[in-house]
């Protein structure tokens, strides 16, 4: 490995993982320190198709494996993360091992599945995209997706920035099916009970298998240990939130046996109506390490149908998963879920959304799924249920709020739209001035009548501009716009 002090990972650590694995496994664990970190894309099955993408894509892709079908490797010196399809919610930049975690769990659609540390939200988006099944032949919007499939998604994060990152990241996902909520564990499990087919656990970690990428990570035997503490207290809420016969699948990103095969056994240990699944064995999907745990025999022999994913086999960073089954099947405590409490909008918001939508929408929403809080207007999820005593983010759409006299509609809701979904729409190439223009912040020019303007890339759309004679005004979020 090259020496570079400020980037070297531990020599504590190294010394560690020297005693972990037989020296030529070490040699080869050290040379992958001196390669750099691949770029992964996930395309976004809810907006397009793959091979829709693959046609328009402007960057060379190599296919991560059959695991994954919408999941790549960027292969050239591209910047994915600042191209227009980006911004329009066409892909999600996930490091290539973060992606086994939600093709492991397999959600379905119509299922309940709880994403329990979910921010930034590459899994979350992951989720949905698997919880919404096959794209139908002809291209439809997320939005017309998400009105169309059943389930829901509750993206936790417990930190207030990190929930509102994961919000935002739905949003450009075009996220119809989701709340997302900020609450502990335990809040959680009082809140909903085990009513989760699935349940992703991505738990905080010493980040271990992060180093190689050169980021600066805080590492000490002790973080480990109180990082393993700490996440043993989370699984342990894992029988309060999964159903019986549901699944659980629980994830770090570091190389820690104490984080990892030793908190599966403890966790088995005091939850005998958990088994750990044996997963799709696929390429590089390496097994876990029993004999690197004080488990007994019975418990150990689970252990080994774990999941490790290292840098010198897998194309990505260190990780560990474990799929654990629920013995039994669902019953009335998992069933019998009250409905979310809805609050319809008021005479006056009604006026207004009513408006809006007939002037600048050809696609219909159900009403009975409109949820008015405070000022705002969302979209519910349609099988959203009741949720007590729970700080909520995002109540799944946001279509917009209320103005002076006016609806003003949200840019989630124009990330959720295509551009045939908008009865104006101004539909722009990449490589347009227009839009690098309109993405900036700056006002443009186009004849029309006056009212909200649907402003789409490639046909997907980006955010809105309210037309009035002939001039676009710029809508496009502040926070968003290019420099």
């Amino acid at each position: 490995m090259k020496s570079n002090p400020s980037t070297d990972p531990p020599a504590e650590f190294l010394a560690r993982m020297s005693a972990l694995l037989p020296a030529a496994e070490f040699a080869a664990f050290l040379a992958a320190f001196d390669r750099p970190a691949r770029v992964g894309l996930r395309v976004n099955t809810l907006k397009i198709s793959v091979p829709d993408f693959i046609s328009i894509a402007p960057f060379s892709l190599a296919p991560l494996g059959d695991w994954e079908p919408a999941g790549f490797l960027v292969t050239d010196d591209s910047r994915p993360g600042r191209h227009p399809y980006h911004d329009a919610g066409l892909y999600y930049l996930q490091e290539p091992s973060a992606m086994v975690a939600a093709a492991l769990l397999a959600a379905a659609p119509g299922e309940r599945v709880l994403d329990l540390a979910a921010a930034p939200g590459g899994k979350a988006t992951h989720l949905l995209s698997r919880m919404a099944g096959p794209l139908p032949d002809a291209p439809l919007s997320a939005l017309r997706r998400g009105l169309s499939s059943g389930g829901l998604l509750v993206a936790n994060d417990v930190h207030g920035g990190r929930a509102r990152l994961l919000a935002d990241n739905l949003a450009r996902w075009g996220a119809v099916n989701a709340l997302v909520t900020q609450a502990e564990p335990a809040h959680l499990a009082a809140s909903f009970g085990p009513v989760f087919d699935r349940v992703l656990i991505d738990a905080p970690c010493s980040g271990e298998g992060m180093l190689r990428r050169g980021e600066p990570v805080e590492w000490s035997a002790a973080i480990v240990a109180a990082c393993a503490r700490r996440q043993r207290g989370i699984l342990a809420h894992a029988p309060q939130l999964a159903r019986p016969g549901g699944r659980l699948l629980y994830s770090t990103c570091t190389f820690a046996p104490e984080e990892n095969e030793a908190v599966i056994a403890a966790f088995l240990a005091g939850a005998p109506d958990f088994t750990v699944i044996e997963p799709a064995r696929h390429a590089a999907f390496e097994r876990g390490r029993p004999d690197w745990s004080a488990a007994p025999p019975a418990i150990a022999d689970q252990l080994a149908r774990a999941v490790r994913l290292w840098p010198h086999r897998f194309p990505g960073e260190g990780h560990f998963m474990a799929l654990l089954g629920r013995d039994g099947e669902p019953g009335d405590e998992a069933t019998r879920v009250a409905p979310f409490r809805r609050v319809p909008p008021s005479g006056e918001q009604w006026r207004l959304w009513r408006d809006f939508a007939e002037a600048s929408l050809t696609v219909a929403l159900p009403e009975e799924r409109i949820h008015a809080h405070n000022d705002r207007l969302y979209l519910l999820p349609a099988a959203a249920v009741a949720v007590e005593r729970l700080r909520i983010v995002r109540y799944g759409l946001l279509l917009g709020e209320m103005r002076p006299g006016r609806f003003q509609p949200a840019p989630d809701l124009a990330l959720a739209l295509r551009a045939g979904d908008a009865t104006a729409a101004l539909d722009l190439w990449p490589d347009d001035p227009q839009l690098a223009a309109y993405m900036s912040g700056a006002e443009l020019l186009q004849a029309g009548a006056d009212g909200w303007v649907l402003v789409a890339v490639a046909g997907f759309g980006l955010g809105w501009a309210k037309r009035a004679a002939g001039r676009l005004k710029n809508h496009y979020p502040r926070g968003w716009r290019r420099g």
